[in-house]
């Protein structure tokens, strides 16, 4: 059972709500019963163990289990009280333009700049190039991009260097406005430079998204996340405020974990 970490403080509004998850990879249990409220405009860091369930839970958020066959939800993910995004009705495209993902290693299409923003424009049909060019450039702009960029938007994404290629991932993820947008330990392969240029991108983004973030840093949670969720074994062990979890932790696992004692 999950402890709160000063529930009185955890939760501002709530953007999303996780009621009762259970998700199965075929007949194994991969997370359990999970009851979890994502604050609106703040970031949450998912922390624990490798295996403990964090990423699986973190894809459960737009749906990218659907892709393989024999993985099941159960239970719940209510998108501002009104919609639950795991109904079978609900269409996964429009949940993904709704919840973005940025992925560990940058993943650049084989196409040119613009284009890479530019892409989820297109797939919802969007042929308005002035408007294009507009949304192209803000979400280049938000992802402190634009000045790098500006001069040479034809060209091929690959010619960017790594952290380049991630501030581009993200402004593909922002382009459609979506209102959350999951970062699965995007700076793992990145260099300290770059990390902490994606950190302090994080940091302003925050006022335009929700952000949900997997990472095995500890000391990364700490510094861009005002909220932590610890995980164990596909259990959400503990939440709370950020300087909670860390400095007061409520559960013991949470403080082994934090300690060193178990990882």
């Amino acid at each position: 059972m999950v402890t709160n970490n000063s529930p009185e403080q955890v939760i501002s509004i709530p953007k999303a709500e996780v009621a009762d998850l259970d998700f199965y990879y075929g007949s194994f249990h991969a997370l359990k019963s999970i009851n979890m409220t994502v604050p609106q405009h703040s970031v949450t860091a998912l922390i624990g163990p490798s295996g403990c369930g964090k990423t699986t839970f973190l894809r459960c958020f737009n749906r990218m289990h659907d892709l393989y066959p024999g993985n099941r939800y159960e239970g719940a993910i209510w998108l501002d009280k009104e919609t639950n995004i795991l109904g079978r009705k609900i269409d996964p495209i429009e949940v993904r333009m709704r919840i973005s993902m940025v992925f560990q290693r940058p993943n650049p299409f084989p196409k040119s700049i613009y284009e890479n923003v530019a892409y989820g424009l297109r797939v919802r049909g969007e042929n308005n190039r002035r408007l294009m060019d507009e949304k192209v450039e803000d979400a280049l702009r938000v992802s402190a991009l634009w000045n790098e960029v500006k001069d040479r938007l034809n060209e091929s994404a690959y010619n960017l260097s790594g952290g380049q290629q991630q501030r581009l991932c993200i402004a593909r993820a922002l382009v459609v406005d979506p209102e959350i947008i999951l970062f699965d330990e995007p700076t793992s392969a990145l260099d300290p430079i770059a990390t902490a240029s994606i950190e302090e991108l994080m940091g302003t983004l925050q006022e335009r998204v929700t952000i949900l973030i997997v990472t095995h840093s500890m000391q990364q949670a700490a510094r861009i996340s005002d909220h932590t969720a610890f995980m164990y074994l596909g259990e959400l062990i503990e939440f709370g405020r950020t300087k909670d979890v860390f400095n007061k932790p409520l559960n013991q696992q949470t403080e082994d974990y934090i300690s060193g004692r178990i990882g």
